[in-house]
């Protein structure tokens, strides 16, 4: 059974490998996951999977793996599969529990008639001694009483049933969706170079251990600076009109940067990039840096980041005067060329989902511009983006 499941989480391309199924194996022999399908579920997935980016695709693979055992043989056969682990699963009943299931037969006895009454339902049953439903004293059911009993479905209402069949609802996440602060951190590390700068403030034990022990014994403490991300980052970030519904992911994506990059330096602008840009939102009109004072000021190994959706009239790319706060006196094609002349990577995440980009003409014309460098604000997208600044 482990071995098709095996195969099905390839299937939905899960990178998983025979090490790792070995180890779920042996887990298994253990007793770590026993009894449960919970704890299997949390064992399984710790195992095989080593990128959460992958835990939707791995909780679709397990829903469609048991959603095949469907007749209640497969069900017994995947949670106790042999003899021994029945016996094992009496073991861990009360006296008091095991003259309940006698009273019925033993527990043979009371799987065989509840299959034999699921064949004979045809509906749903709501209280009642005999059929299996709910708000009943049949044995067989959910939210109801009977100490003797099998329930059916989550959340049984007297904690007195013997064996649960509960439907496994797991929560998706997938690469494809937008994503809080945690992911998009996960994301953003794959832009890493990392450096020691600084005051010589952290214990260095390895070179601690072989100092002391070169020293015959005597403690030689060795500091070194902190370690830190190396890599620098000008973050552009697009505000107002079409952007007010991204306004929570981009904040999420701004906090997980400043806690990422040490050297990182941020900016906002409006629709497009011109000659001027600005730090603060209220005081934009008054306090407004040159472009051209940025790109001298920072050197040409930072990566520049722009963060907008993209979308507004062509013009306001293209032609001169074309933004619509002020007049500019080059169009802002040409102030992104200048930018991409000074840095040698400039890239574009946009928080619209990518099939929609081909509905919007500006769009287009900035994905170009970017020589194809744009990518949607998911954690793909990031990952790609990310992977691409760092060569």
């Amino acid at each position: 059974m482990l071995v098709n499941f095996f195969h099905g989480l390839r299937d939905a391309g899960i990178p998983v490998t025979t090490r790792e199924l070995l180890d779920l194996l042996a887990g298994m022999q253990q007793h770590v996951a026993f009894g449960s399908i919970d704890d299997f579920y949390y064992f399984s997935r710790t195992c095989l999977v080593k990128d959460e980016k992958y835990f939707d695709r791995f909780d679709r693979a397990f829903g469609l793996h048991f959603k095949d055992l469907e007749a209640l043989d497969d069900v017994i056969e995947a949670i106790i599969p042999d003899d021994w682990l029945r016996a094992e699963f009496m073991k861990q009943l009360s006296d008091e529990d095991r003259e309940k299931i006698e009273s019925l037969g033993g527990l043979e006895k009371l799987i065989e008639e509840f299959k034999k009454r699921l064949e004979e339902q045809k509906e749903r049953h709501q209280g009642g001694s005999k059929w299996i439903g709910t708000g009943g004293t049949s044995p067989f059911g959910q939210q109801g009483y009977h100490p003797e009993g099998i329930r059916v479905g989550p959340n049984g209402g007297n904690r007195k049933a013997v064996k649960v069949w509960d439907k496994r609802e797991f929560r998706n996440l997938d690469d494809s969706v937008e994503l809080g602060t945690r992911n998009i951190k996960v994301a953003l590390r794959r832009l890493r170079k990392f450096a020691r700068t600084g005051a010589a403030d952290e214990l260095d034990l390895d070179d601690t251990i072989r100092s002391t022990a070169r020293n015959a014994g005597l403690l030689d403490i060795k500091m070194v600076p902190e370690r830190h991300n190396a890599v620098k980052v000008l973050l552009f970030f697009d505000v107002g009109g079409s952007m007010d519904p991204h306004v929570r992911v981009c904040e999420e994506l701004f906090s997980a940067a400043r806690t990422e990059f040490k050297h990182m330096e941020y900016f906002y602008f409006h629709n497009f990039i011109y000659e001027s840009v600005w730090r603060n939102n209220v005081r934009r009109h008054n306090e407004r840096l040159p472009l051209l004072d940025v790109m001298h000021k920072y050197s040409h190994d930072y990566k520049v980041i722009f963060v907008g959706d993209a979308a507004m009239s062509p013009y306001e790319i293209a032609q001169p005067g074309g933004s619509v706060e002020h007049w500019n006196e080059e169009a802002g094609e040409v102030w992104m060329r200048r930018l991409k002349q000074t840095y040698e990577k400039v890239i574009w995440i946009n928080p619209v989902p990518q099939e929609e980009w081909e509905y919007t003409q500006s769009t287009a014309m900035t994905h170009k511009l970017l020589e194809g460098h744009m990518y949607p604000l998911t954690l793909r997208g990031l990952e790609e983006a990310m992977g691409y600044l760092s060569k």
